[in-house]
């Protein structure tokens, strides 16, 4: 059996990790690219979300290097992830491209079905797969660490590119790392060069929340690597959701303590109650972002999501109420880079200019309270 996946982000370093960890043979697709999206849209659906015809190319790419099984995550509720498997399973087999599947439902929902897989899959004894599953975790730790790093780093480094330099080094080595101890080494060299990477001595910056569904917001090749572009503009990027958080609040139920989403204390009363995909987690980030004192958000969507949509429609009454700008950018084939540069100078542009005119108000304000108290002392003065 060899066994691929859908690439997502850094995923595939963890995904890696953990089948290996149970005795599998891994092919893990190369690294998403035009090419991986040419080969999906040709055989998607076109009305299909960006997410499905991307990993169709993953498979088909995963296909060429010998893969002949796929693990992959299903869903339920309103979000289309809930038929990705089939659909793809029918797209492949009528190409002539032939798979087994392996699709994992959420374990809330289908815990026997997920443990008979699991069993199915497992080639080693309990103790190494357990093993294996738990070095998988702490890689999902030390990559979302070190990108949250760089995320600081990036509009503050005096030569563009350094951090995310170091940061694909680490991956390098976080992959081959077998050990606690070897994530731990890895981990703090890289943060030790990060800290020695020049700075500029710009102005203050801006801060801006991503928000959306998570494929869109987590794969550079989907979003045209929105984070690196606001960092060249200077942007300092904050995101609620990493693959560590999405873990431990999806497999493990929040039980570590790690950041986690808590939609039904901050989205309301914007959006009271789960509408699937991460609709719900986008309002509520938008309102943590907003009381946090980030300047904007971004909210990222595949073109057509429908969890999306619905936080869409409620990012109005959000804005007006906390008062921050939220740009919303659907996603799909057809998304080119000048237009989402141009969209991002755009929306950054005006942000500054609100920061400014704030800044402005706060000094106009401060210089007409010392004005009125130095009339007023004169006038007492004078009485």
């Amino acid at each position: 059996m060899k066994v691929t996946f859908p690439h997502m982000g850094h995923l595939w370093l963890i995904l890696k990790t953990a089948l290996e960890g149970i005795g599998l043979e891994v092919v893990v697709p190369p690294p998403c690219t035009r090419r991986t999206l040419e080969l999906g849209v040709r055989h998607a659906p076109e009305s299909a979300c960006l997410p499905l015809k991307v990993n169709l190319g993953n498979f088909l790419e995963a296909k060429e290097l010998g893969a002949d099984t796929i693990v992959m995550a299903g869903g339920v509720g309103p979000c289309r992830i809930g038929y990705y498997a089939q659909v793809q399973r029918e797209i492949l087999r009528d190409i002539g491209c032939e798979y087994k599947m392996v699709v994992f439902e959420p374990p809330d929902v289908h815990f026997s079905e997920v443990w008979d897989k699991v069993k199915y899959l497992n080639r080693r004894p309990w103790q190494e797969g357990v093993r294996g599953v738990i070095l998988a975790w702490q890689k999902a730790c030390a990559v979302d660490s070190l990108e949250q790093e760089v995320q600081h780093l990036r509009p503050r480094e005096a030569k563009p590119g350094q951090a995310d330099a170091v940061f694909q080094q680490a991956l390098g080595e976080l992959d081959a790392a077998g050990s606690r101890g070897e994530i731990k080494k890895i981990v703090k060299k890289a943060k030790s060069e990060m800290a020695k990477i020049p700075r500029h001595g710009g102005g203050p910056l801006l801060r801006v929340g991503i928000v959306g569904e998570i494929y869109t917001l987590l794969e550079p090749l989907v979003n045209l690597n929105i984070e690196r572009r606001l960092g060249a503009l200077g942007v300092e990027v904050v995101r609620g959701l990493f693959l560590s958080r999405w873990i431990n609040d999806n497999l493990f139920k929040g039980l570590l303590p790690l950041p986690g989403h808590h939609p039904e204390k901050t989205a309301p009363p914007f959006l009271n109650h789960f509408v699937g995909g991460h609709g719900w987690e986008s309002v509520g980030d938008t309102v943590t972002f907003a009381r946090h004192g980030c300047d904007g958000v971004i909210q990222l969507a595949p073109l057509t999501c429908m969890p999306e949509i619905v936080a869409h429609s409620v990012m109005p009454a959000v804005q007006e109420a906390r008062g921050i700008p939220v740009m919303t950018i659907y996603l799909d084939e057809q998304t080119g880079e000048a237009g989402l540069q141009t969209r991002l100078e755009a929306f950054v542009d005006m942000l500054r200019w609100q920061k400014g005119r704030k800044a402005a108000e706060r000094r106009g304000t401060y210089l007409q309270q010392k004005l009125f108290q130095g009339a007023e002392n004169k006038c007492q003065k004078f009485t």
